[in-house]
């Protein structure tokens, strides 16, 4: 409309509120709020009306936030539901088929020795090695000791553990003369009492027990940076950003939560477990039953493989 056409129309009463928008004014995340996001203001709107105006981006931002942040809860309820089914499924796959899939390994490492014994040939027994490698070997006493061992065998933690004797109290840490003396100026400088408010005095409090931790680990140079740091004074206070900025860096942020939520579900859908469970959504069981006739077939056969050779 010209502004010639606009002049000649009668002005419209006056709103007391703006109307409510729509759900198209909802921006996206790489939207962003500027001047000119905001409704022209003709000569006949109120201060009143300016100043809603001035405020419907944030209000769409902040509900463009809640939906995402909605749909991103569905959205992981969804991801943390087909997880544990996985997980089930993984369990009971294990718990039914592996001694199943074990028989099996030990099977072919025996078939593929008693071929190698027979007719000699090196390529035969190399496989027969590669075959007996995948047998789940027995946990070595390291393992089972989960790092109790050194060099010279048990560790004296471990070795008075084990026969309950006290345990070796650890070595007396003996700060340098440089220490005491930066501990000493520090407690001087920054004692919580010397705080005139409390603000200050929880500013002295956590400072104070960062020089003690390093004072009893006589660490002369985190001493000496601490004197330094607080010889420098407080640190001002951080720039807040705006209640629109924060809308921003919040929709990134759920962005971001959603595509490491894709990565978890593509890589449970692509993994073994999740592939079986497609093949059966609603039947998990059924499938194992299927396998596990499968694998005690296999291991007919292979059984009745191993006794050919050895008869």
């Amino acid at each position: 409309m010209t502004p010639e056409a606009e002049q000649s129309q009668p002005e419209p009463p006056v709103e007391e509120t703006s109307p409510e928008p729509s759900a198209d004014d909802v921006p996206s995340a790489g939207d962003e709020v500027t001047a000119g996001d905001e409704a022209p203001v003709g000569e006949d709107s109120t201060s009143e009306d300016s100043g809603e105006q001035q405020a419907r981006p944030e209000e769409r931002l902040e509900r463009a936030v809640r939906a995402a942040e909605q749909a991103l809860i569905e959205y992981e309820i969804a991801v943390e539901t087909f997880r544990v089914e996985v997980e089930n499924f993984s369990r009971l796959h294990h718990q039914r088929l592996g001694p199943m899939y074990a028989r099996l390994d030990e099977l072919d490492a025996q078939i593929a020795e008693a071929r190698a014994a027979r007719t000699g040939d090196p390529e035969d027994t190399r496989k027969a090695q590669e075959a007996r490698a995948r047998v789940m070997p027995m946990p070595g006493v390291e393992e089972l000791f989960h790092g109790w061992l050194d060099s010279d065998g048990l560790s004296p933690e471990a070795s008075a553990m084990l026969t309950e004797q006290p345990v070796r109290p650890p070595q007396r840490v003996r700060p340098s003369d440089e220490a005491r003396k930066l501990y000493r100026e520090l407690v001087r400088k920054a004692h919580p009492d010397l705080a005139q408010d409390d603000a200050e005095r929880r500013r002295r409090d956590e400072f104070i027990a960062r020089v003690n931790a390093a004072y009893a680990r006589g660490d002369e140079v985190l001493l000496q940076e601490l004197s330094e740091e607080w010889a420098a004074g407080p640190v001002p206070e951080e720039w807040r950003p705006s209640r629109s900025e924060e809308l921003y860096v919040r929709l990134e942020w759920l962005a971001q939560r959603k595509e490491l939520l894709s990565l978890v579900a593509r890589d449970l859908e692509e993994g073994a477990i999740g592939a079986m469970l497609k093949l059966a959504p609603d039947d998990p069981d059924r499938l194992l039953e299927e396998i596990a006739e499968q694998l005690l077939t296999q291991v007919s056969e292979r059984e009745a493989e191993l006794a050919e050779l050895l008869g």
